[in-house]
């Protein structure tokens, strides 16, 4: 079913790099969340399949400026990367944190880790900027498969409202990340199953219901 195009954000047009990190549709059983955990062979999944469901990526260059291993909060308006400046204005960002999940940095590591890898939801768009390390978000595509998306340092990727979707480290057990809000932070994830969510609702109307 052909699509309407969609215009280019603002924000987006702030970078000149947008190439999307690697992504692969996953295989069906999940014995270490950390592995790359493929199919056999291999299903590669392309940037405008992660678009059609909202995902939407930036790539800056993270090593040219430093940042605290960990600060809750972080004042976005110290942001003195000028890319970096223009996606938080150009998107209203005034909230920030930087946290790296790592078993130095992180109490309880392996508790948390596998808390992050529960299906859910949020009622409100994930932002990650990672700024060391790498990791992976899994997110559902409209046929309910899993998409595994490798996030590394310079990634900065957004997740609409309402997708499934789960996080994990690799197999480095290391990830530095900026979190970015629009106002008031919150963090609260909605375990699946959430189909009369109104964030689900809104999410399926706007990226499931237009390819069926």
């Amino acid at each position: 079913l052909a699509m309407a195009a969609i215009a280019e954000p603002e924000s987006k047009k702030a970078c000149v790099e947008t190439t999307f990190p690697e992504a692969w549709f996953m295989c069906y059983k999940v014995e270490n969340q950390k592995e790359e955990n493929r199919q056999e062979p291999n299903l590669p999944c392309p940037a405008a399949a992660l678009e059609k469901i909202g995902i939407q990526h930036w790539k800056l260059d993270a090593a040219k400026f430093v940042y605290p291993t960990k600060s809750v909060p972080w004042d976005p308006s110290d942001a003195v990367d000028p890319e970096l400046v223009a996606i938080r204005d150009a998107r209203g960002y005034s909230y920030a944190d930087i946290i790296t999940v790592h078993p130095d940095h992180l109490p309880e590591f392996d508790a948390k880790v596998k808390a992050f890898f529960e299906e859910h939801i949020h009622d409100a768009e994930e932002i990650r900027y990672i700024l060391g390390g790498s990791g992976y978000f899994d997110v559902r595509d409209a046929a309910d498969k899993w998409i595994r998306i490798h996030i590394k340092a310079g990634d900065l990727i957004t997740l609409p409202e309402g997708i499934y979707h789960r996080f994990t480290c690799d197999k480095t057990d290391y990830i530095h990340a900026m979190r970015l809000f629009k106002g008031q932070p919150v963090w609260t994830p909605f375990n699946r199953p959430q189909e009369e969510h109104p964030s689900r609702k809104k999410f399926v109307e706007s990226y499931v219901e237009p390819v069926k």
